[in-house]
This record gives C-alpha cells, structure tokens and sequence, in this order.
C-alpha cells in the first residue's frame, strides 16, 4: 500500500491473492441479478413501460403493488449492477406513473379522477403508499443529479411540511399527519368505505371488500405515516434545504415523545387534537391498523414500520442516539411480555382491552439490527443471538457469506424458472402477482459490501458503513470485476476485504464513509501501513489480481446527509 498527496486519499494495493470464494459468488449474483432483471421486464412490461396487469384500486392489488415488483432495482444498480438495470427502472417508474395517472375507479372519491395526481397517489395509507416508493426513494444513491427526480422529491416531501395549499395533510400545530389516507389530494377524513379500501367490486371475490368492513374509521395520525419523513429526507439529501431536514426531525421528535408519554409503547392512533388515542375512546392500540385491529390475523397492525424508518432517520440527520429509545423500549415491552413453548420465544403481535396477545415468533429482528447497530449495546442482542449476519460480525459463522450469497443467487434462479414457466395471461394478472419473479435479490450483498441492515419493502433509506464509485465509469456501484466484504463493524471502526478478480486489468475504487457521505474517515490502515483520511471518502487502486484488508476508523453521523456522487 502507498498513498500520494492527492485531494483524496490514494491507497495502493497490489499483493496478488488466489479470488475467494465470496468474492466469485459476490459477482454472479450481481450478474445474475442484471440479468434476471432484463428477462423480467422483458416478459411482464410493455413496449410503454406499462405493467401487463389489471389496473384496479386499493390495497388488495392497487398501483403501489405495481411498483412493488421493481423493488431492489435502485439498490441492484448503486451496489455495481448493470446500467440497463437503472435503465429499465426507470422505463417502469415513468410507464406506471402514466399508467395509474390514466386509471380511474368510477365512484371512489380518491380515485375516479385518477389512482394518481401530480405523480403521486391521491390519498392512500403508508403500509401501501410507503412500498411504492421504496425504490424511488434509493434512486437518489444510483443519480442524484437527476433533474426530475429532485423536482419530484421535493414536490412529494411538500405534501407532507405543510408548505403545499392543495395537500392538507400536516397539521404544524399538534405535529400530526391528520388521516391514515392521505397523499397528494390531502387527508381523507371521512370514514373510508370497503371500495376506498379495496376497490371496484370483483366477480367472485367478495372478500376484497368485507376484509374492510370494520376499517371506516381512519381519522387522526397513525404510526405507518412516519414512512412519510423518507420524502424529508431525500429532499434535504437532495437539496440541502433546511426546511426539509427540520420537518422530518420535528415529526420524528414528536412521535417519539408521545412513545415516551405512553410506557414504551407506540400508539396506533392520535386524535385530531393531538391525543393518544383521541379518534378510538381513548385506547393507545385502537386504530385500523392498530394493535387489536384485524382479529382475524396475527398481523395486519403496522405498529413499527414507520417508526424503524423515521426514528433511523432521526438519528441520521442529528446524531442523536436517543432515537433510538423509542425501538428499543418497545422492543424491551415485547420481550418483558414473551412466552417460551417448546424451546421457542414468542412476542406478541397484539394489545386490547385485556392486555398484550397474538404470540408468535421471529419478530422485528430488523429493528433490533437497527437498535444494536445504532448503539453497540450488548444488552440489545437478545433475540440476535442466532442471527447469522450479527454472528459473522461478532466473528462467529465464517462460512456465512458464501452461504447467504450462494442461497440469493439459488432464490433468483428459482424465480427465473417460475417466471418462464409461468402461464398467466397478459392483462388478466393483478398487480402483485408477478412480484414473486422479482429477480433483484440484494439482501447478502448489502450485509456484506455495505455493512449494511438491509432497509425492507416498506419505503426505507438506506444505513450504511460503505458505500463505493466506480471512477472510471462515473457511477456509483463496485467496478466490474471487484469484490468487498464488510466482516467487522465497532463503534468507530469497519474492516473490508476488497478483492480485484481482473488478472490483466486494475481497477479503481472510490470508498465512500455512509451511503449519504453521513460519517467520516479518520484513517485506513493496511497491514503495517497507515494513512490519515480526515474526510468522507478515499480513493483505491486495486492492480491486476490483488487485493488487500483495510481497516478503517471513522466517526459516525460526523456529516450531514447528502447524495453525493461523483464530480
């Protein structure tokens, strides 16, 4: 290793080493990947870039489970996929805006005009509205110079400070989002009938409208509208605007004082004069959606969806550690309620009148990820304790990388051969259905070449250590032929192993401190050798074959967020 007196640090790396297996298995699954994404658009998106699907209304299979089939697409492309994958990503993102903007429910208020309005859904709940966007909002990662994308970005975040007159959704005062349904219409404070839920009637199938029937009442905030504060932050990411970062820090801070106020436990419902429970008599887990919601299923109450994303970005934005507290008291409730059958632990799912129930088991380990990755607390494992991921980190499982990249690289292939296997008729599927071909499977690679928990399908931004730019190509991603692999994470501190499988070529690599540029570099370290960083990024040159481990120090939220890219 060598470094130069260059703007960005410059480290050398030039031992050449025999490619390990993770690093093999870590390009075919970005290959495979690439390439999966091009047959599925291929067989299941028009010559518009329109879904082949019914275009129906509501959250059985409406315009956000459209969307959902592109899932991962961004990331795909931000962690080194293909360019055609951006490409094709952006074909489906332009087609279904036009697509759903044309589609109309004759008779449902939100919708007979149009499923959407200014590009963006008139008035829905954020369990469906937040899974639309999730890709959209990581697009920032793959062009953040992207002109429509910034004016998109702020236009939606506006829905949500209060500084657009044609969204009424805000409240400033009481520091409320004033409906479960909301969007680029406003609030829909009216009580939601089966067709606002779930459509137009379908021949045979009542059930997509009385699985509804007890959900009228959606006035007053509800945790899931915390998805909201991902739109805040792509904006200031984007922009720098103050504006942004303060609204989305300021609802965040409210939330989390009113889960505080009530014992640890997140409320399900906030009344239009701000109280818990203000719109259902009073009860913290009334709510559709709500902790006693759905009795006919464990599920279906959303209570931290919203909550793991904006109390992140909390903590993102300002640095500070106690929001975290929030995730981790209820966590603490949950585990201070569990039960033990069998050798098992199970949390509950559900609180009523009678007090916590619907146990089940494997629950919210990607919040307790969070929580323990935010603050390095032990006591914050249990639970984690047979997490593979979390097992490597702490130097046990070795052989988890190859294993968790060879099992995603199995699961695309799985669903390449159901895709092309598969007998639907064009225009006669729903919009969720062809989701189960969706061949961007990137959970392995983000854990390993991020060191990153990866974010879900509920509308996330992304917590990273690293994150990398191929100079040559001006993008960010891993240059082809280039593999890393994140195996320690400290408090100050990550180690990555980066492996150049190019025997006639080298490779440039531009390491980034955070997905946003959010942390920064004190050094690098190399075998004997060390280099002062001082800044959010440092440059590699990877020669033919070789590769190298480089521990890093770094101080963590030490920068603002931004998309950055490259010069």
């Amino acid at each position: 290793m060598a470094a130069s007196l260059a703007a960005q640090p410059v480290l050398v790396l030039d031992q050449t080493k025999e490619p390990p297996s993770w690093a093999v298995a870590e390009r075919r699954l970005l290959e495979a990947a690439s390439d999966g994404v091009q047959a599925f658009f291929d067989r299941f998106v028009d010559a518009r870039g329109y879904l082949k699907c019914v275009e129906r209304w509501g959250g059985n299979d409406g315009a956000d489970d459209a969307m959902e089939n592109f899932g991962g697409w961004t990331l795909l492309y931000a962690l080194g996929g293909r360019d055609s994958v951006l490409n094709l990503y952006k074909r489906a993102w332009e087609g279904h805006i036009r697509q759903y903007t044309q589609a109309r429910a004759p008779g449902i208020e939100m919708a007979e005009h149009g499923m959407y309005w200014r590009e963006f859904v008139t008035s829905f709940d954020w369990e469906h509205t937040g899974e639309a966007l999730a890709a959209f909002h990581l697009y920032g990662l793959a062009a953040p110079g992207d002109p429509l994308y910034r004016a998109r970005t702020t236009r939606f975040a506006d829905f949500y400070t209060g500084d657009d007159p044609d969204a009424d959704n805000y409240d400033r005062d009481l520091k409320i989002i004033k409906s479960l349904h909301n969007g680029s219409r406003g609030s829909k404070i009216s009580p939601a009938t089966e067709m606002d839920w779930g459509g137009l009637p379908v021949d045979g199938a009542p059930e997509r409208l009385t699985r509804y029937s007890t959900a009228s009442n959606i006035r007053g905030d509800h945790p899931l509208n915390l998805c909201a504060t991902a739109l805040g932050f792509n904006a200031f990411a984007l922009t720098g605007e103050q504006r942004y970062r303060d609204w989305a820090v300021e609802y965040a801070r409210a939330w989390r004082d009113r889960v505080a106020e009530n014992g640890g436990n997140i409320p399900t419902n906030i009344g239009l004069d701000g109280t818990i429970g203000g719109e259902w008599r009073g009860k913290w887990y009334g709510g559709v959606f709500g902790w006693n919601f759905w009795p006919q299923s464990d599920g279906r109450n959303y209570f931290i969806r919203g909550p793991r994303i904006a109390f992140g970005i909390g903590v993102m934005l300002t640095g500070d550690p106690g929001f975290v507290e929030p995730l981790r008291r209820q966590v603490a409730n949950l585990y201070a309620a569990k039960r033990t059958e069998g050798g098992r632990v199970l949390l509950p799912r559900k609180h009523g009148d009678d007090g916590f129930y619907g146990y089940t088991p494997g629950q919210h380990l990607d919040v307790q990820r969070d929580v323990y990755l935010f603050t390095f607390d032990r006591s914050d494992l249990e639970g984690l304790a047979d997490d593979p991921w979390i097992r490597y980190l702490d130097g046990d499982n070795p052989d988890y990388p190859t294993q968790a990249l060879q099992a995603d690289l199995s699961a695309i292939r799985a669903r390449l051969d159901a895709m092309r296997n598969d007998d639907s008729i064009d225009y006669e599927r729903p919009s969720d259905y062809t989701q189960r071909f969706n061949p961007a499977v990137t959970n392995s690679l983000l854990e390993l070449v991020l060191g990153a928990n990866p974010p879900g399908r509920a509308g996330n931004i992304l917590h990273a250590r690293l994150f990398y730019y191929d100079p040559a190509r001006k993008r960010p991603g891993l240059p082809d032929q280039v593999a890393a692999l994140v195996d320690a994470i400290t408090p100050s501190s990550v180690r990555v192993h980066l492996m150049n499988l190019d025997p006639i070529r080298a490779r440039s690599l531009v390491v980034q401190a955070g997905a946003y540029g959010e942390h920064r570099f004190t050094d690098v370290r190399a075998g004997d050798a060390s280099v002062r960083v001082g800044g959010d990024r440092f440059d590699v040159l990877l020669e033919p074959g070789a590769g190298g481990t480089l521990e890093i120090g770094m101080a963590l939220f030490a920068n603002q967020p931004a998309f950055r890219g490259l010069p």
